[in-house]
């Protein structure tokens, strides 16, 4: 086929204009998370020079016009001019991509922002940014608007201080959305100060009418990370650490075992969080299982017809955190998750295994407490093994046979169905009477499953609804569980909009993320979001999810209008539950996504752990802004 493809069809994008073009490429996407990644270029340069040992202090402003500001006290980007470009270093830096001290000039020895375009970024997607930089007894600024330079750079004053201040409005008509999150930015704050001991950072927000402040400054590092990990769980001994660098590879760990069932493992590379480990987990692992096997022989405390304890077994109940830094980092993929140097891999394994070594050997209460805590651990696992392989043989978990509950589709194809599950069986058989047959399939779900935070593996494959779920899922289930077996790509859990409707839904999502974590990593997991309230007034209907949408229907007099409230699923007939929480076009789904994993780790251990305290405050904290109670 001819076609007119010509050199006309070639376009250059020159500058920053590539940026603005494709800004996804470069920050993620230009909804919530793009917005804050902004702010976390512009704090990790900030941070770098805290890893190069110059700033000891950030503070980051979000101003009440929208714009946010960040300023370190650092050595100040440099001013002068630039062989090459024959322009001022720090406008360099500012308006062209992969220009900075990150490669190789020895700018940097550490550093996070790897691809040298962070601020330049910043600077293309902001509406305006200032850049004013205190160096050599002066402080001198430069203007920018879209990425191009308005006012050049200039002296503003004198100065005694060093330091670098970047002040930028996301521009509206790049971003979907405009508001800078409180909450967002000091978990990550909070993380990079528990991460560079010493460093004070600190958040302020002059947008409300009290304008409120935090700051963050952990003397003892990521051992006071753990410790703030663990401040709601029961510990079996004091936090062990250990810091050294070898061969070029600084390297940090702190653990804690606890009498929890989950493990709390959370690794770091230049400070960035690596959620799909790497060469520096590998080792760790590797470690801890090495070293605990190894004392457990040599005390007499493990048999040889106990077999060896596997990694699954030594790391039940540990909080951990490994933070390795170094000069040139292999990142696995665009996202930054996973490191790829193997030389970290020995490193790592041969620190943690002499430390932890020699902590056994000098503290034998403690040592045996963590022993027996991982052989109870391989003792629940030989015992879930065990009624795996007795299901496996009655066609219960693997195989053609499906639970009897499950009313399946039609579609073979994965990708193109879903899977209700449905509290209760009256509004399961609503669901199966309202449902799409070709792609929908209905699972009802007998009263509240097992609480998994509180049970190990065995218990949790011995309770019926759970092991009913694991069959219709197809994944397997533990060790040997594979999303790519998954039978439905959509799990839309669907309870009644009540107390009790609310608590099921936290189990069920407590049960995937703890034994399941790649449904909800991989974004497989959904809440169904049934009306309130549904409304008439002659042959027009109208549906309500909120108290808001009621009021904005009916008004504040409501005449004329009939009202009817839905307690629960089983209130609507098969047609009304499936226009308003099944049917693709009309149907309101919330996908369940981790984006902090440490947030996750600890919202699990409030809401579902054994201490009730940490319960009390959660409530006590967020209850005036909950808007629909049911008393």
């Amino acid at each position: 086929m001819a076609t007119n493809y010509t050199g006309e069809h070639i376009e250059v994008l020159r500058g920053l204009e590539a940026v603005r073009k494709r800004p996804g490429m470069y920050i993620g996407n230009t909804a919530e998370r793009g917005l804050h990644q902004l702010v976390y270029e512009a704090v990790d340069n900030a941070v770098d020079e805290a890893l190069a040992g110059y700033a000891h202090s950030i503070a980051v402003i979000l101003h009440r016009d929208g714009s946010c500001s960040v300023r370190d006290d650092g050595r100040g980007i440099p001013i002068d001019v630039h062989a090459e470009e024959r322009l001022p270093a720090v406008e360099v830096v500012m308006t062209m991509l992969h220009a900075g001290a990150k490669f190789g000039k020895g700018g940097y020895k550490v550093s996070g922002g790897l691809h040298g375009v962070g601020i330049s970024v910043v600077n293309a997607l902001s509406e305006w940014m200032v850049t004013r930089v205190k160096r050599d007894g002066f402080e001198w600024e430069m203007k920018f608007e879209r990425g191009e330079t308005v006012t050049k750079l200039k002296k503003v004053g004198r100065t005694d201080g060093t330091g670098t201040l970047q002040w930028f409005k996301p521009d509206p008509t790049v971003f979907e959305v405009s508001e800078f999150h409180w909450d967002i930015l000091q978990k990550r704050l909070r993380e990079l100060a528990f991460l560079n001991r010493g460093l004070s950072i600190t958040l302020c927000d002059e947008r409300g009418e009290t304008p409120r402040q935090r700051s963050y400054e952990f003397d003892g590092g990521i051992v006071s990370f753990v410790e703030w990990l663990n401040e709601k769980k029961d510990p079996l001994h004091p936090i062990l650490s250990t810091h050294a660098e070898r061969d070029g590879v600084d390297v940090e760990v702190a653990m804690q075992y606890t009498g929890a069932y989950a493990e709390q493992i959370f690794s770091f590379a230049n400070n960035i969080g690596t959620i799909e480990g790497g060469m520096h987990l590998q080792g760790f692992r590797q470690a801890v299982t090495n070293a605990v096997n190894a004392y457990g022989r040599k005390r007499g405390m493990l048999k040889e017809s106990d077999g060896s304890l596997s990694t699954d077994d030594v790391v039940e109940g540990l909080t951990a955190v490994v933070s390795v830094k170094l000069g040139e980092p292999q990142f696995e993929g665009q996202t930054k998750t996973k490191l790829g140097n193997a030389k970290v891999r020995s490193i790592v394994a041969g620190l943690v295994y002499e430390r932890l070594e020699f902590f056994l050997e000098e503290n034998p209460k403690y040592a045996r407490a963590i022993i027996e805590k991982c052989m109870q651990a391989q003792r629940a696992r030989d015992a879930a093994k065990k009624a795996r392989d007795l299901s496996r043989r009655k066609n219960a978990l693997e195989g053609s046979g499906l639970p009897g509950k499950l009313v399946d589709c039609k579609n073979g194809n994965p990708a193109e169905s879903e899977l209700f599950l449905v509290e209760g069986d009256s509004a399961g058989g609503t669901a199966k009477g309202g449902r799409d047959p070709n792609t929908q399939a209905i699972l009802p779900l007998r009263g509240k499953i097992l609480n998994v935070e509180k049970a190990r593996l065995d218990k949790v494959l011995a309770n019926e609804e759970i092991r009913t779920m694991i069959t219709a899922l197809g994944t397997g289930f533990g060790d040997e569980f594979n999303v790519a077996k998954l039978r439905y790509h959509r799990i839309i859990i669907m309870t009644d909009a009540d107390v009790d409707g609310s608590h099921i839904r936290t189990l069920l999502l407590t049960f995937f993320y703890r034994q399941m974590r790649p449904l909800v990593e991989e974004g497989h997991v959904y809440i169904a979001q049934p009306p309130l309230y549904g409304i008439r007034k002659g042959r027009k209907q109208w549906w309500a999810f909120s108290e808001g949408e009621l009021k904005s229907i009916v008004g504040e007099d409501g005449k004329d209008f009939t009202i009817q409230q839905y307690k629960g699923l089983g209130e609507m007939d098969a047609d009304q539950l499936a226009e308003t929480t099944m049917e693709v076009g009309n149907r309101r789904l919330k996908q369940i996504t981790v984006e902090d994993a440490v947030e996750a780790e600890q919202i699990f251990t409030d809401l579902m752990g054994d201490k009730v305290e940490p319960r009390k405050q959660y409530i006590f904290d967020y209850a005036k802004s909950v808007t629909n109670l049911d008393l």
